[in-house]
């Protein structure tokens, strides 16, 4: 696919400013952000900056692009939170932490924000349309 990536660390809120001036200077094609608690505290912020270079953004948490950012693919927290409830009662009925299995998360979400898109001027593909479990608009 002639794929390169090119890697670029922000945590604080104008290390992002920064961030997304630098992308745009090296003429990246999209941008990819992993999941911080920084990601999700500047939500907002990086969606405003990533329109403003004109970049699809994909995260890994909905809640990025509930705040405006292009896609994110990745587990359903919310899930993850039902199969938690699963350990907090075997532990509160007397069972040992290392008794109980690990987990891995068994459900995973698309979701594109679809206004976004429009705003990037991107047409969103059917075939991702119908695999999304959600599209904002």
């Amino acid at each position: 696919m002639s794929l390169r990536s090119h890697i670029v660390e922000a945590d604080a809120a104008e290390e992002y400013d920064r961030a997304f001036v630098h992308l745009s200077a090296d003429r990246v094609d999209c941008v990819v952000v992993l999941a911080t608690s920084s990601v999700i505290e500047h939500a907002q912020r990086i969606a405003e900056l990533a329109r403003a270079a004109r970049l699809p953004t994909a995260f890994v948490r909905r809640e990025n692009v509930e705040a405006g950012g292009l896609m994110s693919y990745g587990s359903d927290v919310r899930n993850q939170f039902r199969q938690a409830s699963f350990y907090v009662d075997r532990l509160l009925k007397g069972a040992k932490a290392a008794d109980l299995p690990v987990e891995q998360p068994t459900k995973y979400e698309l979701v594109i924000n679809l206004k976004t898109a429009k705003a990037l001027g991107l047409d969103v593909p059917l075939s991702l349309m119908i695999r999304a479990d959600e599209m904002i608009e």
